[in-house]
């Protein structure tokens, strides 16, 4: 049984105006000048994640061990002993050796922990939505890969002799796999090659994935 065709949409590319040479008759300094897309003029790389987890989870962590030590130091200062989870992490540390086991697991674990947070800080994230090009510098667009997925998935379904289509959208490429069961599977594979290279650049992306394809034959069911 063949899968169910999705809906068909029609993309529609973005207007192209032309920038008019300024010894044509008719031109004006106060002519509007053609919109510059990302991605073609100097667009810009993926969206930054706001890293809410992460950080609320440090947040959290600060708010804890502040409140904390800062509630043990009053005490001292008003006559109170300190708890009793400071003299014994006074001891230990007065006491392990730099070498022992314990201090090295430890100093690992903060190292890894502060490299992870660096990491975080340094890098965008939503590796899952693609930019899009835009018309104006201080608009952004993004497509979510699933959505690069269905479109793609949908346009493939249109080519006469795929019966089900499978497709995995990455950052820089969509592996396309489909089941034919009639026609040749070249034809039918350089009729998806086709279709899908256009769909993929009529999406409108800063970087279009780059579409591989694969056809098989249907197996038979019974």
């Amino acid at each position: 049984m063949s899968e169910p065709q999705g809906s068909q949409g029609t993309t529609q590319r973005l207007p192209v105006l032309e920038k008019r040479d300024p010894s044509d008759p008719g031109w004006s300094p106060d002519e509007p000048s053609p919109p510059v897309l990302d991605g073609e003029g100097g667009g810009k790389g993926r969206f930054w994640s706001a890293r809410r987890v992460p950080a609320g989870i440090v947040a959290l962590v600060l708010l804890v061990v502040s409140g904390v030590s800062l509630y043990d130091v009053v005490a001292v200062r008003t006559g109170h002993s300190a708890m009793a989870w400071r003299h014994g992490l006074a001891n230990q540390l007065a006491e392990r050796p730099l070498d022992d086991t314990w201090v090295l697991v430890g100093s690992g674990v903060a190292a890894a922990l502060g490299l992870w947070l660096v990491v975080l800080a340094a890098t965008p994230g939503l590796r899952k939505v693609l930019p899009m090009r835009s018309p104006r510098t201080d608009v952004r667009a993004g497509l979510h890969r699933t959505a690069v997925a269905l479109v793609l998935r949908d346009r493939a379904m249109e080519v006469a002799g795929v019966q089900s289509v499978r497709v995995r959208v990455r950052r820089h490429k969509a592996d396309v796999r489909a089941s034919s069961h009639y026609r040749e599977l070249d034809d039918v594979h350089a009729d998806l090659d086709t279709a899908l290279t256009e769909a993929s650049e009529g999406l409108g992306l800063v970087r279009a994935p780059a579409v591989s394809v694969r056809v098989g034959r249907a197996g038979r069911k019974g």
